[in-house]
């Protein structure tokens, strides 16, 4: 069964960070339209109100990044671009990563990445990939690159866990937990790992799966009461 992942990737050289950073107020996404060489062609979305997309497309002919911009549509404070990059992968890239071939084959791994969001300090990724061993690849990459990486939310594909009653961050780090092997006698990950994975505090982990696992009990015992068993 494939997995979802959501993640945070720090790292200030990724394309358009700089213009999230000059527009805070932003908000910017974009698709990557593959197989154009180093030059691809973005698409790029940015929502905000008149004022914002001017400072946006002001931020635009500042950065080395853009090469040349066209809008392409608007919808009330939603207006889309179509950026030619002024700028090649290694161009871009190449003061922050060593690896740049190993990035390249790790996007033609089984990897669907179907949300890219710019932020001030890097990107938030979404995606679907063929098992865990495949999101491992890629955190591993960023990792070994010097990349902050911080798991969001990690469920399988085709499972229901709307009613759960559980947060996001909750159910990521029990998810989390479970297949490092916290939750295995002997214990094959100790917190710290767990919370190494998930990128926040031992303390902060703790609480998080004590919260998770208190409702999931409630809701179990609620349950059963329910059907009087």
């Amino acid at each position: 069964m494939s997995l979802r992942a959501e993640y945070e990737l720090g790292c200030d050289c990724l394309p358009l960070v700089d213009v999230a950073a000059a527009v805070p107020a932003a908000e910017i996404t974009l698709r990557i339209r593959p197989g154009e060489g180093e030059r691809p062609t973005f698409l790029v979305r940015v929502t905000g109100d008149e004022t914002t997309a001017e400072a946006v497309e002001a931020a635009f002919d500042e950065t080395a990044f853009v090469g040349e911009y066209t809008p392409v549509d608007a919808d009330g404070e939603t207006r889309r671009y179509r950026i030619r990059p002024g700028t090649s992968m290694a161009e871009q890239l190449g003061d922050c990563l060593d690896d740049l071939d190993g990035l390249r084959a790790l996007y033609e791994a089984p990897v669907d990445v179907d949300l890219i969001r710019a932020t001030p300090t890097g990107w938030v990724q979404r995606g679907r990939f063929a098992d865990r061993a495949a999101f491992d690849e890629l955190r591993t990459y960023w990792q070994d690159e010097g990349v902050s990486v911080r798991l969001r939310l990690l469920t399988r594909e085709g499972r229901d866990d709307a009613g759960d009653g559980l947060t996001d961050p909750q159910r990521a780090a029990l998810r989390t937990a479970h297949e490092m092997g916290y939750f295995e006698i002997p214990r094959t990950a100790s917190l710290a790992d767990v919370a190494a994975e998930l990128d926040i505090s031992a303390s902060a982990c703790s609480e998080r799966l004590r919260r998770a696992q208190t409702r999931l009990v409630e809701a179990h015992v609620d349950e059963s009461r329910a059907d009087g068993t």
